[in-house]
């Protein structure tokens, strides 16, 4: 069985009374990319940093490219990139002087003018950072993230800031980096980027996995009913919800004798099962609270 990239097991991690991780369990492939959804506070973040190393754990047990990253050395940091919600480039220098800049960090990187390339800034190569709008300062940090060449890509909401193109232009970086063998783990919130990307989900609350899968897995398992609708004879708008879709269009067409006048059939979205995981979720934390009160 080829080792896991990234194995985690009942991690824990509070800041003071708040607990932002309660046990979450990870298990992700080599190659693969893993997207992780959740609403803001799920503990997403939190995550991220125990991977790379960056925050310590309270309790579980962590595995990233085989070592535990609360003692990884400068070797293994090396086969590890992430892009951080925040920005981190130097302001006053241009974009190729901190690429390359960065590049000598690694001991196998890209080359800088490729990788400044991949992310389409080079028109920009010669501007200082703080002359950059949001968006191409965005890109610039996407690029230190893939400057060492990583085994293992850590993307903390990677395309905040970003216009439709240049996130179009982010995913075909993300795909051609996979396709070269690179573990991307991503968090965000936009579920069509989650649902182009991932290979595999896990949607994160309160700290712990709800579900975990390929997009069209969750879909099954936890969509919603499908919507029927068609037009009556009468003109009359109908719909119908229903678990099974394809019966009810069946019995339909022997209704109609054949052709159903303005029929769709509309099944659940995968912003559908996550928002019902999401408030199922809530609901459920919501309930146990009120238990203890009382």
């Amino acid at each position: 069985m080829t080792e896991l990239a990234v194995n985690v097991s009942g991690l824990r991690k509070r800041y003071g009374d708040v607990t932002a991780v309660n046990g979450l369990d990870l298990a992700i492939r080599p190659g693969e990319v893993f997207g992780i959804l959740g609403p803001n506070g799920a503990g997403k973040s939190t995550t991220v940093e125990i991977l790379q190393g960056h925050r310590s754990r309270d309790a579980g047990e962590v595995s990233v490219l085989g070592a535990d990253p609360a003692s990884g050395d400068r070797r293994w940091r090396s086969r590890v990139g992430i892009v951080w919600q925040d920005e981190s480039a130097p302001a006053e220098l241009t974009v190729r002087e901190t690429v390359t800049h960065f590049a000598r960090y690694y001991p196998t990187p890209r080359d800088p003018d490729e990788v400044i390339s991949l992310v389409g800034l080079q028109e920009k190569a010669g501007k200082r950072i703080k002359a950059l709008s949001g968006g191409q300062r965005r890109r610039l940090d996407v690029a230190l993230g893939v400057i060492g060449a990583p085994e293992l890509l850590l993307l903390d909401e990677p395309t905040t800031g970003f216009d439709p193109a240049a996130r179009r232009r982010f995913w075909e970086l993300i795909r051609l980096l996979a396709d070269e063998g690179t573990t991307i783990v991503l968090t965000t919130h936009y579920l069509e980027e989650a649902e182009a990307l991932a290979d595999r989900l896990a949607v994160v609350a309160a700290g712990r996995v709800v579900a975990e899968g390929a997009p069209a897995q969750l879909r099954q398992a936890h969509g919603v009913e499908a919507t029927v609708a068609w037009t009556d004879p009468d003109g009359a708008a109908r719909s119908l919800m229903t678990d099974t879709p394809t019966r009810t269009v069946a019995g339909l067409m022997r209704r109609f004798d054949g052709e159903i006048p303005d029929l769709t059939v509309t099944r659940p979205s995968l912003e559908d099962v996550y928002l019902g995981l999401i408030g199922q979720r809530q609901r459920q934390s919501a309930t146990a609270t009120e238990g203890e009160r009382r």
